[in-house]
């Protein structure tokens, strides 16, 4: 299936490791030229040149803390810089900082907000120009299954991330005019750093061992397996494409089954 993305630009928001950086080489693949972020400019370099060297694409770097203004706006800018334009954004963050809701403090809750929502709303805000002048864009916003069914221990991640979907609906009404989709995938339990930290936080949160956690946690997932980065790619590659054009303000969760809600 041609993808018709061979040419255009694609920013990928938090890209240096994980989901972000599967989806950066996948996009790659695709014949885009990719811009890699991460807050470290030494890593976000090395991810560059490797994903460049495999997939031949023309692939920028760029450092930047995606929870600031200057980083949010600095990045998606960046590309414009180098490539003329934006045609495809993904937006993404770390996770905000784990806990139960009695151990965290206000700015515990401030820092999640401009991490996992106002990145968004700044991102968003610096392509859509891009955007509106060709007539032609993709929004992905990546987040967490968490948003239809709280996760133990995370409590910021449970009460900040379901704004994210909210916003997409809205953009999806006022910017389909423009031809500009907005969707948001929600990831599942992909092996990453924070998946592990999070299930030894919640092991000895249980007086259990970690490897009886991993083994409950693996039961509530009907494929039998945890996620792979390229897993959640794939949807996002195909939501960027030219053959999901009529796929706009939905939210569509890749987790292995693992959320068994109807809608």
């Amino acid at each position: 299936m041609d993808l018709g993305l061979s040419g255009k630009t694609a920013v990928v928001a938090g890209s240096t490791k994980g989901i972000g950086r599967a989806t950066a080489a996948a996009l790659a693949r695709e014949g885009m030229r990719v811009v890699v972020s991460g807050r470290e400019q030494t890593v976000a370099d090395g991810v560059a040149r490797e994903i460049s060297e495999q997939t031949g694409a023309q692939v920028r770097s760029v450092a930047a803390d995606v929870s600031t203004a200057a980083g949010a706006a600095g990045l998606v800018d960046e590309a414009s810089r180098a490539f003329g334009g934006v045609d495809v954004l993904v937006t993404n963050a770390g996770g905000p900082k784990p806990g139960g809701f009695d151990e965290l403090t206000d700015e515990d809750f401030l820092a999640g907000f401009h991490l996992n929502f106002l990145s968004t709303v700044r991102m968003i805000r610096a392509a859509l120009p891009h955007m509106r002048k060709q007539r032609w864009g993709r929004i992905i916003n990546l987040q967490s299954s968490c948003i239809k069914e709280p996760v133990p221990l995370v409590t910021l991640s449970n009460a900040i991330r379901p704004g994210v979907p909210g916003l997409a609906k809205d953009l999806a009404d006022h910017l389909g005019p423009d031809q500009i989709t907005v969707n948001t995938v929600l990831s599942g339990p992909v092996m990453t750093d924070r998946l592990r930290a999070t299930t030894a936080a919640r092991a000895a949160k249980a007086g259990i061992s970690e490897e009886e956690q991993w083994k409950r946690y693996l039961a509530l997932l009907p494929l039998g397996r945890f996620g792979k980065p390229h897993d959640v790619a794939a949807m996002i590659v195909f939501l960027a494409s030219e053959q999901a054009g009529w796929i706009t303000g939905t939210v569509i969760q890749v987790d292995g089954g693992r959320i068994r809600s109807a809608v």
